[in-house]
C-alpha cells in the first residue's frame, strides 16, 4: 500500500502536513497555524456562520421514503433514490450528530444533505438512531442501532436497486464518530457489549465530518460543551467508564482498515480541527490506515452539511471519490 496522505488543507489555502512512512514533512507555515488558532477563538456566530436551527430550516427538495430498520420508533431511517435510470445505486449512510443526545439534532438536520447528494445521482439512506437521552439509547443502544441501520441496506438492496458494493458511511459531528465507530467494530473482540452479531456490511469507506474519534480526549463535563454528551453516551466520565470509552472510541481500533476522509471546518469550536482531528488522523496513519484530512477555512461547524457552501462541495467530491472507488 502506498502512503497515505494526509492533507491539512485549507480548500484554496497553503497550509497542509503530508504524513510519510512514520515521518511527518511539515509543509504548514507557522502564519497559516496563527490564522487557524485565531479563526477558532472568534465565536462562530461573530462571523455570520451557520446554526443548527438554520440547517433545520432549510428546504428539502427530495422527500425520503421512511422505512424501519428495528422496532422501536426512533429505529428508521429516510431513504431518498436519484431521479432516472442508474441502478443500482452507490449508497451514503448518513448518521446525524447532537452531541449523542435527542435534544439537539434529529435526522431532520441531515435531510438537507441526504437531499442533496441524492440529487447527484447518490442513493441516501439517512439514518435516526436511539440517543443517550432515550429510552434504550445511550450504551449500548446507540451503537448498536447505528450498527443495525448501515447493515439493513442488505435488506433495502433487492427492492430499491442498491450497490451493496458501493456503501459509504458519513456522519456530522457525534453522527462523524459513530460512522467511524461503524467501520471500527468489526475489530471489537468477541467480548464486548458492541460486538456485532453477526458479520458487518463491508464498507467502500467513510467521510468523517468533524467527527471526533475518541471519546476520552473529547468528553468535558462542562454543560455548555458538546463534550458532556460524550459521558451520557457511556454512561459515565471515560475515566470511571475504562472499558466502555475503550470500546465506543474508533481510536481504539486504529487501523480501521477501511479508506477514511475526514473534513473539519477551521472555524469550528464544538470539533476543533487542531485538537480533535490533525493529532488522531495522524495516528490513524500510523496505524496503517489511509486517511485524508481537509480543513475547509472560512467554515464553521454546520457549513459541512449545509449544500450550497464551499464546505458542501468539497464533502460531494470526497464522497463520489469513495464510492467511484478513486484512490
Amino acid at each position: 500500500m502506498p502512503p497515505a496522505v494526509i492533507h491539512l488543507t485549507a480548500v484554496g489555502g497553503p497550509w497542509a502536513a503530508i504524513i510519510g512512512r512514520g515521518v511527518c514533512r511539515r509543509v504548514i507555515t507557522r502564519a497559516a497555524w496563527g490564522a487557524v488558532a485565531w479563526a477558532i477563538a472568534v465565536p462562530a456566530g461573530a462571523q455570520g456562520y451557520l446554526h443548527a436551527g438554520d440547517i433545520d430550516a432549510m428546504p428539502v427538495g427530495r422527500a425520503g421514503e421512511r422505512i424501519s430498520y428495528g422496532p422501536d420508533s426512533l429505529e428508521f431511517g429516510e431513504l431518498r433514490l436519484p431521479a432516472g435510470e442508474g441502478a443500482p445505486y452507490p449508497v451514503a449512510v448518513i448518521i446525524h450528530g447532537g452531541c449523542w443526545v435527542a435534544r439537539y439534532a434529529t435526522l431532520r438536520n441531515t435531510a438537507p444533505l441526504a437531499s442533496a447528494l441524492a440529487g447527484a445521482g447518490i442513493a441516501t439512506w439517512n439514518a435516526e438512531y436511539r440517543r443517550a437521552d432515550r429510552p434504550g439509547g445511550g450504551w449500548p443502544g446507540t451503537f448498536e442501532d447505528v450498527g443495525r441501520a448501515v447493515d439493513f441496506i442488505r435488506t433495502l438492496a433487492p427492492k430499491y436497486g442498491l450497490d451493496t458494493t458501493r456503501v459509504i458511511v458519513m456522519g456530522h459531528s457525534a453522527g462523524g464518530h459513530l460512522a467511524l465507530w461503524v467501520a471500527a467494530r468489526r475489530r471489537l473482540p468477541a467480548t464486548s457489549a458492541l460486538a456485532p452479531a453477526a458479520t458487518p456490511l463491508p464498507l467502500r469507506g467513510v467521510v468523517a465530518l468533524a467527527g471526533p474519534p475518541d471519546l476520552r480526549s473529547y468528553y468535558a463535563p462542562d454543560t455548555a460543551s458538546c463534550g458532556e454528551g460524550a459521558g451520557e453516551l457511556l454512561g459515565g466520565p471515560p475515566a470511571r467508564e475504562a472499558e466502555r470509552a475503550h470500546d465506543g472510541s474508533p481510536s481504539s481500533f486504529f487501523p480501521l482498515g477501511v479508506r477514511q476522509i475526514w473534513i473539519g471546518a477551521a472555524d469550528d469550536q464544538i470539533v476543533p480541527p487542531e485538537q480533535q482531528l490533525a493529532p488522531w488522523a495522524a495516528a490513524a496513519r500510523r496505524a496503517g490506515d489511509r486517511v485524508t484530512l481537509t480543513v475547509v477555512p472560512r467554515s464553521s461547524h454546520f457549513e459541512l452539511i449545509a449544500p450550497g457552501t464551499e464546505a458542501y462541495r468539497v464533502v460531494l467530491a470526497a464522497v463520489r471519490s469513495l464510492v467511484s472507488g478513486d484512490q
